[in-house]
């Protein structure tokens, strides 16, 4: 499938046209097949442009990674801090999946999720931009907790490893095509808001 990338924007820097050429790439071919030449020819930029501005193709991703990592780190905090119950944040954290899964991000990350099984450059980058989740997401418990969510005897900090764990194993079985009967992601997903909000109406 094509993606139609906007390098020629006059406004733009080279640094960001290069960025939006990555990321067109990557959607492409995926990390492994994805080379520094093909985003310099689809930025219109020579390629040593990028080695300049980036240095290599991990970090080149890496940075396009943080760059649209930040942007949703800070729309799920954003959200975090509505005055809702925590069941209906987290389906609205279910309807965020669904747009980041359309936007191409899910698969940005979970590209280099596996790019840093080989590569402790890029495991340790991928972990700080988790971290960043990890860090919301505990901040988010924790006012459930004081609200009065029940969460037995699961400490805030395993809470926050089981969410992670769905969410991201989630994508990568949507991303594999493997979502069935057998495995139905996003309705169980969605099933925990159901619980969620059982356990804020039993107070």
């Amino acid at each position: 499938m094509a993606v139609s990338v906007p390098t020629k924007d006059p406004t733009l820097s080279t640094a960001q046209r290069i960025l939006i050429a990555a990321r067109g790439a990557l959607l492409e071919s995926g990390f492994a097949a994805l080379s520094t030449r093909s985003v310099a020819e689809k930025a219109g930029v020579p390629l040593s442009q990028i080695h300049y501005h980036f240095r290599s193709k991990e970090q080149l991703i890496l940075a396009m990674l943080r760059e649209e990592n930040d942007a949703l780190v800070r729309r799920q905090a954003d959200m975090y801090k509505l005055d809702l119950p925590l069941s209906e944040r987290w389906n609205l954290a279910c309807d965020y999946l669904e747009d980041d899964l359309d936007s191409g991000y899910v698969r940005v990350l979970q590209e280099m999720i596996a790019a840093g099984w080989s590569s402790t450059e890029v495991r340790d980058a991928v972990g700080e931009l988790i971290g960043s989740w990890t860090r919301v997401l505990t901040e988010a418990a924790e006012q459930g907790r004081n609200a009065g969510v029940d969460f037995g005897m699961f400490q805030t900090t395993e809470i926050v490893a089981l969410v992670v764990s769905a969410f991201f194993g989630g994508e990568s079985i949507i991303l594999l095509g493997l979502e069935n009967d057998q495995l139905p992601i996003r309705g169980a997903l969605r099933r925990v808001g159901e619980a969620i909000s059982t356990m804020e109406n039993s107070r």
